[in-house]
């Protein structure tokens, strides 16, 4: 079973969001037989990569919401995101553009390291001090911490057309599966969750996903053929 993931990294309910389902993941049974693949979705696409404010500026700008209101609401996250044994800092993160870092989710993806890049690219964001934006030597770092070969890096962040279109597929997807916010997860291409949903609910989808899957169909069933089963390996005799 595959199930996809649109998110950004600016996107606090997608860190939690993330937690949540990975919970619901662990305790599910079939667990070694599901594909998780993390696709682009930019909260901000617009933003010009130098264009940096501090999360409480952008929000009080963004959503006409007083100082104080958006401080609270940070304050939240951060309980949101302990009850799920995450670190977050409410004070004092930047916010800007994730173009960058989702075109190296796609390289990551390629060399087999997608889920511990975005993970640390997470972290890197919500709970330590040193901004990701704008900052291209901060991304190899945390790139190389993922496995990922810092030269090759640092030529994919050279080139803007490394990995561009791959994020601009991934966001026309997001467009024509419906989903105008994130997290959002797709199960098979047969359910859709749009949230951070609590883990009990990724859990019930889960298992309704994997138990709606099309039972295997055999081509050419009932014809002889060299086989092993439990008995042993057939042997052509002469």
């Amino acid at each position: 079973m595959r199930v996809e993931i649109w998110s950004d990294i600016a996107c606090p309910w997608c860190y939690v969001g993330k937690a949540r389902f990975e919970k619901a993941l662990a305790a599910f049974p079939h667990r070694d037989e599901v594909e998780v693949v993390h696709r682009s979705f930019e909260l901000d696409p617009g933003r010009a990569k130098d264009d940096i404010q501090p999360v409480i500026t952008m929000l009080t700008k963004k959503y006409g919401m007083s100082e104080a209101q958006a401080e609270a609401g940070e304050d939240n996250l951060a309980a949101q995101a302990a009850a799920e044994d995450l670190d977050y800092r409410t004070r004092g993160r930047d916010h800007g553009n994730t173009f960058d870092m989702h075109r190296l989710l796609h390289f990551a993806k390629e060399q087999g390291r997608q889920n511990e890049l975005i993970q640390i690219f997470y972290r890197a964001n919500f709970a330590e001090e040193r901004s990701v934006f704008n900052d291209d030597e901060r991304l190899v770092e945390l790139a190389a911490e993922a496995g990922l070969d810092a030269g090759d890096v640092r030529k994919i962040l050279a080139d803007q057309d490394a990995y561009a279109e791959d994020v601009r597929a991934d966001e026309r997807e997001a467009a024509e599966l419906g989903a105008n916010g994130v997290p959002f997860f797709v199960l098979d291409r047969k359910y859709g969750l749009s949230g951070a949903q609590p883990a009990e609910l990724f859990a019930q989808a889960l298992t309704q996903a994997w138990g709606e899957r099309p039972p295997l169909k055999l081509v050419g069933e009932g014809a002889e053929a060299d086989a092993c089963g439990p008995d042993g390996c057939a042997v052509p005799q002469d």
